[in-house]
C-alpha cells in the first residue's frame, strides 16, 4: 500500500496558516513563515508544502 504525496499549495504571501483542511479531522491551526530565500515551507503536522508564487518554478 502506497501513501499519497502531501498536498502542495501555491500561495501569494510569505505567512500562511494551515489547519489540515479537513474540518474536525484536521489539526490545530498553525502559522508558518516561508523563508524568502528558500521560497517554501512544510507543515509539521500534515506535511503540506506551501510554495510562494515567486518560487513556484524553482520548487
Amino acid at each position: 500500500m502506497s501513501q499519497d504525496a502531501p498536498e502542495t499549495k501555491i500561495v501569494d504571501t510569505y505567512r500562511v496558516a494551515c489547519d489540515g483542511g479537513e474540518g474536525a479531522l484536521g489539526h490545530p491551526r498553525v502559522w508558518l513563515q516561508i523563508p524568502q530565500d528558500q521560497g517554501w515551507v512544510e507543515c509539521g503536522y500534515c506535511d503540506a508544502r506551501f510554495i510562494h508564487k515567486d518560487h513556484a518554478d524553482k520548487a
